[in-house]
Order: structure tokens, then C-alpha cells, then sequence
């Protein structure tokens, strides 16, 4: 039994008793009258009275009949009500059913209308679809952060391997050692970073004091060769920028950055500038990469953020901007994971078109307090 028939059964129900009560009342009420033979006050008019008693007889009989008739009223009137009261339910559950059978989580019901008990759960049932849809969506750009940033460790390690096994008695095996272990390390330690990524609070909680100077001199001296190879003369202008945040995941903010720099650069070579600076007054550090390349309209530096998109506003499938000599084309998810990153540490990341091409990418964070420092 649906709740519907149910509803409109009750009401019917409802009425019928409402209905058996109010006839009841009536009845006792007639059972006052005098039981004594009602004449004309005319003598000569011979119109006939009824007796109490035949009063209540007819009042008997004709009960049953508006009993019937109210069972029938509410039974209806209680269908089609209950029908336009549980209007609102039907359309939670459709939405319900439609995103069961096609994961459609961007689906959203919308319910509109009073502020009543429907349209509060109607609420409470999109905010939780986008709490759902926002934790599928962190867990694909989890996936796909994972297998960019260890595709370059694991391509070390199988060059290394590759070249150990054509030339078994050249190598030096110590040092070949050396190497994979150090690049097993960044792998782990880029899983790490990766896993505490996809927990926001996790790395709200996790906070180290470092410095975005050094993070960025390491990630100049990582590209230095793909840097050199391309054609591309770095300048730096690296002071002191006291920041308290995940290192790891701020040393690849820096590396992303610096190796987008590179690879987005001109293809006969160009020049990339990379500062950081301390602002007391503001309580803020910068970390600032300029590049010299293409000329990036307005409307495409809005998008570059999203995910797979690359800097000539063309998705991995396409061709893509030329990548520097001995380096990746990539898959667009640098300045992803860099305004992922970013956002983590409560910082804002800006991106705007260079003139005469290129790009200039500001990051800036909140700076660690330093004891004893002074505003200037």
C-alpha cells in the first residue's frame, strides 16, 4: 500500500469519524425534546408532527447515508491532497533514482516554494550531492596528480635500469645505486605529499617552517638542465620568504612552476625570472615566475587551472605547445596542482598574461611570523 493511499485512507477515516461524532452530538441533543404529541395551535389545520421518536429514526437512517457519502468525499478529497502534498517527495525520489542509475552527481533537485519540511530535506539532499560530487572530483585530480608527478621518478629509475642492463660491466654500481635510491625516495616522497594533498585538513594540521627561497633555488637547480638544453636563461632574485607549510608539497609548487616556465617557453630559446620576497607589513610571502613565449590570449590564462589543460588552452589530446628540447610535453597538470597546493595553504595564486608573450605566475602565502622581526 502506497503512502499515498495510505494518507488518503486516513483522512477518510478522519472524516468519517469527525463526521460520526458531530451525528452523535445531534442525537443526544433530539433525545431532549419533549416525547409528547405535537398538534397544530390551530385546531382545524390538520398538519402532521412527528414524534421525538420518529425524529430519531430519521436521524438514524439518514446518518448512515452521510457517513457513506463523507467516506467517499474523504477517500477522494484525501487522494488528490495527498497526491499535491507528497508532490515535492516524488520529486526527491526521481532525483534520487536518476542519479542511482546514472551517476549524474551534478544533478540537482532545486525545490522551490515555502520553507517547509520538503524543501529543507530537498536542500540537505543537494548539498550533500555536492559534497559527494566535490569528493569524487578531488579523488580523479588525486589520481591524475599521482601519475604526473610520478612519471619523471619512475622514468629515471627504468632509464637507469635500461642503461645498467645494455652496459652491465661500465657501470658504476655504487653510484647507480646511489641514484635509485635517491629517486625512489622522491617518489615516495611525492606520494606522501600527493596522499596528504587529497586530505586539505590533514595538511592544515601538518605544518613545517621552511623557506620559498630555497624551495625555489631547488627547483631552478632541478631544471637547470632541461633549462639548458632548451635554450632558456634563468634569472633569479631569491630573498628570504620565512613560510610555514608542507615543504614537500611547496618544493613541487616551485618545481611545477619553474619547469612550465621551461617548457612554455620560446621555442629558440628565451629567459624565465623567478623571486620570492618577504612583506612584513603584509604578512605575506611571494613567489613570483616570469617567462618569456607565445603570447597567451586573456580568456585562456582564466582556464589554464583546469586540469589536462595545457598553455595553448588545447587538452592532452591535442598537439599542444612545443616542449623545450629533452623535456615532456606534460599533461596539463602543473599549474593544477599548483593552485590545488596554493589553496591548501590559505594563499592565492594569480596568473596573467606577460607583455610580449609569456606568462607571469604570482603565488602568495601567508608568511611565517618571525620573533622579534619589525615592520619597516
Amino acid at each position: 500500500m502506497s503512502a499515498r493511499l495510505r494518507l488518503a485512507l486516513g483522512y477518510a477515516v478522519f472524516l468519517v469519524a469527525a463526521g460520526a461524532v458531530v451525528l452523535a452530538g445531534v442525537y443526544i441533543v433530539l433525545r431532549q425534546v419533549p416525547n409528547y404529541p405535537l398538534t397544530a395551535a390551530n385546531p382545524r389545520d390538520r398538519a402532521y408532527a412527528p414524534s421525538r421518536q420518529e425524529i430519531l429514526e430519521t436521524l438514524v437512517g439518514v446518518s448512515g447515508y452521510l457517513l457513506a457519502a463523507l467516506a467517499v468525499v474523504g477517500v477522494v478529497g484525501g487522494w488528490f491532497l495527498a497526491g499535491r502534498v507528497l508532490r515535492p517527495l516524488r520529486r526527491i525520489n526521481d532525483a534520487a533514482t536518476r542519479i542511482a542509475a546514472t551517476g549524474a552527481l551534478e544533478h540537482r533537485i532545486g525545490l522551490r516554494g515555502r520553507n517547509d519540511e520538503f524543501r529543507q530535506l530537498a536542500d540537505s539532499f543537494d548539498a550533500m550531492l555536492g559534497r559527494l560530487q566535490d569528493s569524487f572530483a578531488a579523488q580523479e585530480r588525486f589520481a591524475a596528480n599521482a601519475s604526473h608527478e610520478l612519471r619523471t621518478p619512475l622514468a629515471v629509475t627504468s632509464t637507469l635500469l635500461e642503461v645498467a642492463r645494455r652496459d652491465p660491466a661500465g657501470q658504476d654500481y655504487p653510484r647507480l645505486l646511489r641514484r635509485l635510491t635517491d629517486t625512489n625516495e622522491r617518489a615516495i616522497a611525492v606520494t606522501e605529499a600527493l596522499l596528504r594533498l587529497a586530505d586539505a585538513n590533514e595538511v592544515t594540521a601538518a605544518r613545517d617552517d621552511t623557506d620559498l627561497a630555497a624551495a625555489a633555488s631547488a627547483a631552478l637547480a632541478e631544471c637547470a638542465t632541461e633549462a639548458e638544453g632548451a635554450g632558456v636563461r634563468a634569472h633569479a632574485d631569491l630573498r628570504a620568504a620565512p613560510v610555514r607549510g608542507d615543504a614537500e608539497l611547496l618544493a613541487r609548487l616551485a618545481v611545477n612552476l619553474v619547469q612550465n616556465a621551461v617548457r612554455h617557453n620560446l621555442p629558440d630559446g628565451g629567459a624565465l625570472r623567478v623571486g620570492t620576497r618577504h612583506d612584513r607589513a603584509a604578512g605575506t610571502v611571494t613567489l613570483r615566475v616570469e617567462n618569456t613565449g607565445r603570447p597567451v590570449p586573456a580568456e585562456d590564462v582564466a582556464r589554464l587551472r583546469e586540469p589536462f589543460l595545457r598553455g595553448a588552452g588545447r587538452v592532452a589530446a591535442g598537439p599542444g605547445p612545443v616542449p623545450a628540447p629533452g623535456g615532456t610535453r606534460g599533461h596539463g597538470l602543473g599549474l593544477a596542482l599548483v593552485d590545488r597546493i596554493t589553496r591548501v595553504h590559505h594563499g592565492m595564486l594569480t596568473l596573467l598574461p606577460r607583455e610580449g608573450g609569456g606568462l607571469v605566475v604570482t603565488v602568495v602565502l601567508p608568511a611565517r611570523p618571525v620573533t622579534g622581526a619589525t615592520v619597516p
